[in-house]
């Protein structure tokens, strides 16, 4: 939960802080790094682009397959939700121990049900969590499904998610 928490301050700051706004274009696990205290940190900006104000923000494709945003690869438009999708991925990819590819393709914006069962969804390798993080996993769960929605204007953006997840 703090590697979710860390990376959505991270793309928050990217997003909302910096002026022009930057967007990271590449979250995915393979682009973060921990520190010896388990801490997350963003890397690898070599394909982040500044969005500029009054430009349409036309970008060639570019990323990590499974993460990208769908729309990407048919308007070729760069935004802040572009992140916000690649972000979702990641939060099912930690909580799952794995990349969730099958549960990616079988989803579309009328069939998101946040009522899958938590022990389906968690990483099988790790032991069964208390109540209070299932809770927890559960609120983080409903906020991953809200970045795969299918228009990007619908989907929350990194300042919202990072305040959702300060539980």
């Amino acid at each position: 939960m703090n590697v979710i928490k860390a990376v959505a301050h991270a793309l928050s700051y990217l997003h909302h802080d910096c002026f022009p706004p930057i967007v990271h274009r590449d979250i995915s696990s393979k682009n973060l790094l921990l520190d010896l205290e388990y801490e997350a940190h963003v890397a690898d900006f070599g394909i982040a682009k500044s969005l500029k104000p009054d430009s349409s923000n036309w970008t060639e494709f570019a990323g990590t397959c499974g993460y990208i945003a769908p729309e990407l690869a048919y308007t070729m438009k760069i935004t802040e939700k572009c992140d916000v999708y690649s972000f979702g991925v990641l939060m099912w990819e930690v909580i799952k121990g794995k990349h969730p590819r099958d549960f990616l393709s079988s989803i579309s914006s009328s069939s998101l049900n946040t009522d899958v069962a938590l022990d389906q969804m968690l990483d099988p390798r790790l032991p069964a969590p208390s109540r209070s993080a299932q809770e927890k996993l559960i609120s983080i769960m409903e906020v991953a499904f809200s970045c795969f929605n299918e228009s990007p204007e619908s989907r929350p953006t990194m300042k919202i998610i990072s305040q959702q997840l300060r539980i």
